[in-house]
């Protein structure tokens, strides 16, 4: 059975580096961990190691780590591919952003896919509304860009 992959997409008004830059390098500072995060705790400090190889993960407040993701391709400020591991009981599913520039801005790609290749696919509806609230304090965030 296939699964269409989880797609998104927003137009943010800056360069692609600046959004760039912003999802990756300052993830921690719009990322929602009062409700995305393993521990729950709005004091969570989210780090993603911007590298191939590099990691997506947070660090709770009693400095307890948990993964989220994997960074299998990292291609500043035009791309990244991360093999999302948040549920170890669900198995990896693979999340690409893209980057493109639009005008005097950028848009932002993101699609969520492997969901066919789950045996536990429940939580696919969930993240479709669940990137939803990731993105919107993301936008929130790169408006307040001034080149």
């Amino acid at each position: 059975m296939s699964l269409e992959p989880i797609r998104k997409r927003v137009f943010v008004d800056c360069p692609t580096e600046v959004a760039f830059a912003t999802f990756t390098r300052e993830i921690a500072t719009w990322w929602p961990v009062e409700t995305h995060s393993l521990s729950g705790s709005g004091s969570t400090e989210v780090i993603f190691e911007g590298r191939a190889g590099g990691r997506l993960y947070e660090r709770s407040p009693d400095g307890g780590e948990g993964d989220w993701a994997d960074v299998e391709a990292w291609e500043p400020p035009r791309r990244l591919l991360l093999r999302w591991r948040v549920n170890p009981k669900r198995g990896p599913t693979w999340v690409e952003v893209t980057f493109e520039s639009e005008g005097g801005g950028t848009r932002l790609t993101l699609v969520h896919s492997g969901w066919e290749l789950l045996e536990d696919r429940d939580g696919r509806e969930d993240y479709e509304r669940g990137w939803d609230r990731v993105l919107s304090p993301y936008l929130d965030r790169v408006s307040g860009w001034r080149g």
